[in-house]
């Protein structure tokens, strides 16, 4: 389970180079910036002024690029949504899932979960936005995009292991698959709150292949 994605890496630009950064290198480097600000204790209470001071510019240059913090947390989101939704497409292409052995099928699930988690552990700042810490002062639609995130994850988990409910003769293997999903859906959450909560020092795959044998 190596499933990853690119850590959203925070800038080191000298003045010269901010002098220099062209629109859309301005809107990535504070990006990047806030998401290396979401890494440090008291991430919740970030403020566009402390924002735009770590970037060395005034508040109204960030305005240019975006309207408003929130228009920042929903780009950051965007980026959690592509890099996660794109690779999950990836581990569930092949074939129907009727078509998918009830093996093949549960090991489709641990990659799943495997992403998600491994993509928290490579972008620690990102993780506090998953988790809703640091949405928690702002516009109630970006937690409502998160719900929505941890929805899709865990529907394609459902795919994934609707064919095992079936193999061993439930009567109900659309159930008992929603139910695995959704259990295995908290533990991602679960997984993702206690880095969060532990100043990103409790890592998000510990003993991760245990805990999923233990489930599957």
């Amino acid at each position: 389970m190596t499933e990853s994605a690119a850590p959203l890496s925070p800038p080191t630009p000298s003045p010269a180079e901010r002098k220099r950064a062209r629109p859309g290198e301005r809107r990535e480097q504070i990006l990047q910036a806030l998401a290396a600000m979401l890494e440090q204790p008291g991430a919740e209470r970030i403020t566009t002024a402390a924002l735009a001071s770590r970037l060395g510019v005034s508040e109204a240059a960030l305005y240019r690029h975006f309207a408003s913090k929130a228009q920042m947390f929903e780009a950051l989101i965007d980026f959690i949504e592509q890099a996660v939704f794109a690779r999950m497409a990836q581990i569930l292409e092949n074939g129907s899932p009727e078509g998918v052995p009830p093996d093949e099928g549960a090991h489709r699930a641990q990659r799943v979960v495997a992403l998600v988690l491994q993509f928290g552990e490579r972008n620690p700042g990102l993780v506090r936005v998953m988790v809703g810490d640091a949405l928690v002062l702002e516009h109630e639609r970006l937690q409502q995009r998160m719900n929505q995130f941890f929805d899709r994850i865990e529907s394609g988990l459902r795919q994934c292991l609707r064919p095992a409910a079936g193999a061993a003769g439930s009567a109900t293997p659309s159930v008992d698959a929603q139910v695995a999903a959704s259990v295995l859906t908290a533990f991602v959450q679960g997984r993702l709150q206690r880095f969060a909560r532990t100043g990103l020092r409790r890592l998000p795959t510990e003993h991760l292949e245990a805990s999923l044998a233990l489930m599957l």
